[in-house]
């Protein structure tokens, strides 16, 4: 009886071992699960950063198309000056929307760790929204001289 006993204790023992082994299997794949989630939503931040980006600059080229257009198409149904205060307002609002992109994508605060997918290099966002600018002034000038 004593030695049933002891061998009910020893395939416990064994039984209990495997179970410890199989649950330290277990935490370790959880935790390398965690953490590729954790880079996944790295990622997927960015990309709704660099989405976002995209947004103020599309809706700049829009509202500078649009004073473009207010300017040109308005001049017959409205006054002069109403036309004009449309087109510089259109206008300025499409630099605000060129300097609030760039400002946003920049000051960014990605929390670690970093994500997979490399980031937009500043210089090139700076030198993208700095010819728009240009651009939007050129245009500014181009309606008001007009």
């Amino acid at each position: 009886m004593a030695t049933r006993a002891g061998e009910k204790a020893v395939k416990a023992q064994q039984d209990l071992a495997k179970s410890a082994g199989k649950l330290v299997q277990s935490a370790d794949t959880q935790e390398e699960s965690a953490d590729r989630r954790t880079q996944l939503a790295a990622d997927r931040t960015l990309l709704a950063s660099e989405r976002t980006y995209a947004a103020w600059v599309r809706t700049g080229l829009a509202a500078l198309a649009a004073g473009v257009g207010a300017r040109t198409l308005l001049e017959d149904l409205v006054s002069g000056w109403l036309v004009l205060a449309a087109a510089i307002v259109l206008i300025l609002f499409a630099e605000f929307c060129f300097v609030a992109g760039v400002w946003r994508q920049l000051a960014r605060a990605v929390p670690p760790p970093r994500p997979d997918t490399p980031f937009l290099p500043g210089w090139v966002l700076i030198g993208f929204n700095g010819f728009l600018l240009l651009l939007g002034a050129a245009v500014l000038v181009g309606i008001l001289t007009r």
